[in-house]
């Protein structure tokens, strides 16, 4: 089964130097059909306003990852790790037992566009810990890179969840395959641009969500950027 999930049907929200589109409950959005897939709990779109941010704030027992479209995003957090990523970096922080950060759009006239993703990890507890990785485009041209991995194969940051994220840019008669094993979950979101994504249009902020299908297939991108998840079941 395919399920598709449309870019309008999020929960939205909008603070004045925030936007923010929910595809799951989140916050004050509240959708019992859209809590979660799999681990997969958060995919938050949003817009930072110039010189804005989200101040200090707790998390425990998350897998938190940040994927920048425009912009820039700075990083502070109660381990130590101070930093401001761009398009192309990935940020992964396992909150385990407990940590602080803060996150900030410094620049006084851009905005900062971005992915906020939470994975519920496999188990609970343990030290919080970060690390960040940079993935080129061209690494993502016309393909599935992947980005985030239980063990951290193929220079993917690594998750406390037997789950994979991969991303890929696609434009004209480019495309990819992605082939879900028995008993997996998967979910595609359409970042940017537009493709066909099992002969279904998808445009920016869609998403596809896959149980009991073997295969996810990309193609007929324009300015396409997918982000694609392999999830366990159950």
């Amino acid at each position: 089964m395919i399920t598709l999930r449309p870019a309008g049907e999020r929960g939205h929200a909008h603070h004045g130097w925030l936007e923010s589109w929910h595809s799951f409950s989140f916050a004050g959005y509240r959708d019992d059909r859209h809590v979660h897939w799999g681990p997969l709990r958060v995919i938050n779109e949003d817009r930072v306003a110039p010189g804005q941010g989200f101040g200090e704030h707790g998390h425990r027992d998350m897998e938190i990852i940040s994927y920048v479209l425009e912009g820039a995003l700075g990083h502070r957090d109660s381990m130590g790790n101070g930093s401001s990523i761009v398009p192309g970096d990935v940020q992964r922080m396992s909150a385990g037992s407990g940590v602080t950060h803060s996150e900030y759009n410094h620049s006084q006239e851009a905005v900062t566009h971005f992915l906020q993703i939470w994975i519920l990890p496999d188990r609970t507890g343990g030290p919080p810990s970060y690390e960040e990785r940079r993935f080129p485009a061209a690494d993502k041209q016309g393909r599935l890179r992947l980005l985030a991995s239980p063990d951290g194969i193929d220079g993917s940051v690594t998750i406390r969840q037997d789950a994979r994220l991969y991303a890929g840019l696609f434009e004209g008669s480019e495309s990819a395959d992605h082939r879900l094993a028995e008993g997996r979950l998967g979910y595609v979101h359409m970042a940017r641009g537009e493709a066909m994504v099992n002969g279904r249009p998808l445009a920016a902020g869609d998403a596809l969500l896959y149980e009991g299908e073997p295969l996810i297939r990309i193609e007929q991108g324009r300015s396409a950027e997918v982000l694609v998840f392999d999830l366990p079941g159950g």
